[in-house]
């Protein structure tokens, strides 16, 4: 991206953050220590942006200059679904950058029962929270057969062997994962 493409985009991002807030120039300037006609000269292109200024303007939006730099994004904005024949699971991994602490959202819908055997209960370091959106998910947790329903919501050490799937058909869930629960959970089985 040039320059003065990422110039216009901070330009932008700062009019429009400042104006999603419902703030005036004045009211900008009042937060940063810019006097209002800076601020004008900085949104229309009228004045270059420094580092100092950038950083008190970011501030004062409570945003990061990462966000305000950031390139404006060209790739694809649709969630596709990933299908998993061998589990009946089709995923929907709803954020493209990891959270805070690497987590992930992903939606599942789920088709095939939980298998019941020690090479299906998988064990990972961390913690695995779902709620579930639609139908019954049946957890093996232990030693424990645990049905959620839906409006429910189930938390718990992915230290203990645990597996789900669906309970008297499809159920669908919306689960945040850890790196560790994203590996185990949304990787394709062969």
């Amino acid at each position: 991206m040039a320059q003065e493409e990422v110039d216009a985009l901070v330009r932008g991002r700062i009019r429009g953050l400042r104006l999603a807030k419902g703030w005036s120039l004045d009211d900008l300037a009042a937060r940063c220590g810019l006097s209002p006609s800076t601020l004008s000269r900085i949104e229309t292109g009228g004045r270059r942006i420094g580092l100092d200024q950038l950083v008190v303007i970011a501030q004062a939006l409570e945003t990061t200059l990462d966000q305000l730099v950031e390139p404006a994004g060209d790739e694809d904005v649709v969630i596709r679904p990933k299908h998993d024949e061998a589990r009946g699971f089709t995923a929907w991994t709803l954020n493209r950058d990891t959270g805070p602490h690497g987590l992930t959202v992903a939606k599942i819908r789920m088709t095939r029962p939980v298998r019941r055997g020690v090479d299906e209960l998988k064990v990972h370091p961390g913690r695995d929270w779902f709620t579930v959106l639609s139908g019954t998910v049946t957890l093996l947790l232990g030693d424990r057969t645990i049905l959620v329903e839906a409006g429910q919501a189930a938390e718990f050490s992915t230290m203990v062997p645990h597996a789900f799937g669906a309970y008297d058909g499809p159920a669908e869930i919306l689960t945040i994962l850890d790196p560790d629960g994203k590996r185990t959970h949304l990787r394709k089985r062969k």
